[in-house]
């Protein structure tokens, strides 16, 4: 996989820089084409689409940059890695934090709360999620290391 940086060079304006500062959970590194989930403290969706197959995207959800609760853990996580997942880039928390180093799926958040999200099934999925400065569209590449989150646009 090319960094973000190398990526940046090769395409110049038509690669996106996300400008939230994630932390980074699992694997380091990752990249693939997005699929989306918009959800606000809410987590029954995600967990739907890390239940069907990956095919080596990167889920993207968007939580509101909510801190209240946690939208991923490690039981969601390792399910997505067991279907296919590349990574999950989160605009929320996270919880179970060491257990998700050990899983070993990309996985970039904000921070971190022990306190799990609703369950009602609220938000959407496969539409297009806009923070950080950029517009994040299904289908859409993604690459993310240790130094951020580059999109490339869809031709």
């Amino acid at each position: 996989m090319s960094s973000t940086a190398e990526i940046l060079d090769k395409h110049g304006d038509r690669a996106l820089v996300c400008l939230v500062q994630f932390r980074s959970f699992g694997r380091p590194a990752f990249s693939g084409r997005i699929s989306t989930v918009r959800s606000h403290e809410d987590n029954v969706l995600l967990r739907r689409r890390a239940e069907g197959p990956g095919d080596g995207r990167v889920l993207v959800v968007d939580g509101g940059g909510s801190m209240r609760c946690a939208l991923l853990g490690d039981n969601i996580a390792s399910l997505a890695l067991e279907n296919g997942w590349a990574g999950i880039v989160v605009n929320g928390c996270v919880r179970d934090s060491a257990a998700l180093d050990v899983v070993g799926l990309g996985v970039k958040a904000l921070g971190t709360n022990p306190r799990p999200s609703r369950k009602d099934g609220a938000g959407a999925v496969d539409v297009a999620l806009a923070f950080g400065d950029v517009t994040f569209e299904p289908g859409a590449l993604l690459y993310a290391d240790a130094d951020g989150v580059v999109l490339l646009r869809k031709d």
